[in-house]
């Protein structure tokens, strides 16, 4: 006898069809994790502004949980995701129910499309086309020719990735029926699923561990249809097992958010599981009792098929959603008096932490996101530093300057933090603009923190001062604070190309670096120039410049900030940084050098004012850009 292709010479199941039924069960799982990642991969930045709009209107979230579920075909996956967002302060976690209940019907979507198993080839051949024997080498085949033919397409090579995932996926459905349909001919399957159904507790518990095993509800009832295809599955076995599978797939996704996770991240996966012993309950009753009562008649004796199931698998969550969302604040609430909020004191940064997230590296928009909130505070906390520090050399605060010593190790920390984070999330890095924000990302974590140190090794000089109950001139002071001016300025415009991701700001900062230069320069000869004539002492003198020599840094740092804004930009830029660099310095650009020259003319005429006795010439300062 010949069934979906091979031959069978005997009715019992052999080693070979054990291989085959794993091997397609191997088949189905990878299809659903390429054709997942892919409708993931090409829909994270949406994902991510779609997340962070959510209302307190239960009911949009409802469909944006189902909405994102249905694309990434994962409710583990949404729901994780969801959690870490909460945890990070983007959603409340009122905010996040709806999307908890919408992930739940959102998972159905996949029994949809598996229900092609039951096109009829028979009729026409039109419909032989959405038959899986069909489908499945044609996605295969759209696949394949997306990715091989278009391989310099980022996109091209994603939706090829999810035709494939969709093939193989179907594959595996078609090795798994085949595989088992030599138990249906001698009826020992049939006899299985009947007993399955007669006995409550053991239908319950195959549908659990089978879920919870597969961390995967879609996959379960995937599987379930599969097997109805080689079986007779009355209607009694398949709820009873669909209602497992609702269990052990929320046991799965709150042992996910609750390891390692803060109060209301563990919440979110309780409440999920609440949710879901509320629609076991629900199911449960109301099935029973309209068997009880004669309402499902014949049905429930009747066999399933992949599209009854599909369809009984989508009315339970939907109808349990509609009754269940009402109460959803319910849930929430055992949820706080169950999972008691954290003793520890909190950190300054610890929603911010929170959010470097090991969930969202399947998203990396989102990932990005996070790292990007903690480069911000990292790039704030710096300036306030050099602020505080330059300020404590006229008036010293021990009160500021520890502080800024606290500051400097929330900086250490934070930079510990998002470096680590970074380098774990960079194997899911493939796409090629995120590869840009990647690199960029590394390299201003280690440039922010040094920002941080120059702050520090600043207000150590006045420490320094101060122990030694000495201090700078009046003079030395002033160029200082005008040099000080032209830093915060520098600073100014590297925050705001930073935080907007403007280049415009970003080149701002490399004509008023060079004018730094020489400021500092000029404030260097000047002060030799008092050294000399035994206006000032040594020990003050290298002080002096010690703060010069952090200042000009702090300004190459900025100028370094600027150009990886540029590059991200402008690609071209970032293979090419010295020579787009040095190409401005040189004067070949006539926006650089008007501002050059305005912003130099303002800042030596500023020294001029502060009474030098001798004041280089022109000649000596400026550079000819012409």
């Amino acid at each position: 006898m010949q069934k979906f292709g091979i031959y069978r010479k005997c009715n019992t199941m052999s080693i070979f069809d054990v291989i085959s039924l794993f091997g397609g069960l191997a088949m189905f799982l990878y299809g659903m994790r390429l054709m997942g990642n892919g409708l993931k991969e090409g829909s994270s930045g949406t994902l991510k502004m779609a997340m962070e709009k959510v209302t307190n209107n239960p009911v949009k979230a409802f469909f944006l949980g189902l909405l994102i579920t249905a694309v990434i075909q994962s409710s583990t996956a949404t729901i994780v995701i969801t959690s870490g967002l909460v945890a990070a302060g983007v959603i409340s976690l009122h905010q996040s129910l709806g999307i908890i209940v919408g992930a739940n019907v959102g998972t159905t979507v996949t029994g949809q499309i598996i229900r092609l198993l039951d096109v009829d080839s028979s009729g026409t051949s039109f419909l032989r086309i959405f038959q899986p024997s069909t489908l499945a080498p044609l996605a295969l085949i759209a696949g394949i020719v997306l990715i091989m033919g278009f391989s310099k397409s980022k996109r091209s090579n994603n939706i090829g990735n999810i035709f494939i995932g969709f093939g193989i996926l179907f594959s595996g459905l078609l090795n798994m029926t085949s595989a088992v349909s030599v138990l249906s001919e001698n009826g020992m399957l049939d006899s299985i699923f009947s007993s399955i159904g007669d006995r409550m507790w053991l239908g319950f518990l195959a549908g659990a561990s089978v879920s919870f095993i597969l961390q995967s509800s879609s996959a379960s009832v995937g599987i379930l249809q599969a097997f109805s295809m080689a079986s007779v599955i009355p209607f009694k076995t398949v709820y009873i097992m669909l209602v497992g599978i609702y269990l052990g797939d929320c046991l799965t996704t709150a042992i996910v958010c609750y390891i390692g996770a803060k109060a209301n991240q563990k919440r979110v996966g309780l409440i999920n599981v609440l949710f879901n012993l509320g629609k076991m309950l629900l199911v449960l009753v109301v099935v029973n009792i309209l068997h009880i009562t004669g309402v499902l008649g014949g049905l429930w004796d009747n066999a399933m098929t992949p599209g009854s199931i599909a369809n009984a698998n989508t009315v339970f969550n939907l109808a349990c959603a509609v009754i269940l969302l009402p109460f959803m604040g319910a849930f929430e609430k055992l949820g706080k008096k169950i999972i008691r909020d954290d003793k520890s004191r909190k950190s300054l940064y610890e929603e911010k932490l929170q959010a470097l997230n090991p969930v969202f590296f399947a998203t990396p928009a989102i990932a990005f996101n996070s790292c990007y909130e903690v480069l911000k505070t990292m790039l704030q906390l710096s300036t306030r530093s050099i602020n505080v520090a330059v300020a404590n050399l006229r008036n010293f605060s021990r009160a500021e300057f520890n502080e800024l010593l606290d500051r400097e190790d929330d900086i250490d920390m934070l930079t510990d933090n998002v470096g680590n984070y970074l380098v774990e999330l960079s194997p899911n890095i493939v796409e090629e603009n995120h590869i840009r924000i990647l690199n960029q990302y590394n390299r201003l974590v280690n440039e922010f923190e040094r920002l941080g140190d120059h702050g520090v090794n600043i207000a150590e000089v006045a420490a320094q001062l101060h122990e030694s109950r000495m201090s700078f001139s009046e003079m030395a002071l002033q160029e200082i604070e005008t040099a000080k001016d032209l830093l915060d300025t520098i600073l100014d415009y590297t925050w705001r190309a930073f935080e907007k991701r403007d280049p415009e700001a970003a080149w701002h900062i490399e004509p008023l670096e060079d004018v730094m230069d020489d400021v500092i320069n000029t404030l260097h000869d000047n002060h030799l120039a008092r050294l000399r004539a035994g206006e000032c002492t040594i020990n003050a003198g290298t002080a002096f410049l010690d703060v010069l020599t952090n200042m000009e840094r702090i300004s190459d740092i900025c100028s370094n900030i600027g150009i990886s804004v540029v590059a991200r930009v402008k690609p071209e830029v970032a293979s090419l940084a010295h020579t787009y660099v040095t190409s401005l310095h040189e004067g070949n650009d006539n926006h650089f050098r008007e501002e050059y020259n305005r912003v130099h003319e303002q800042y030596f005429d500023r020294l001029k004012s502060i009474g030098w006795p001798e004041l280089p010439s022109e000649d000596e300062t400026e550079v000819t850009l012409s």
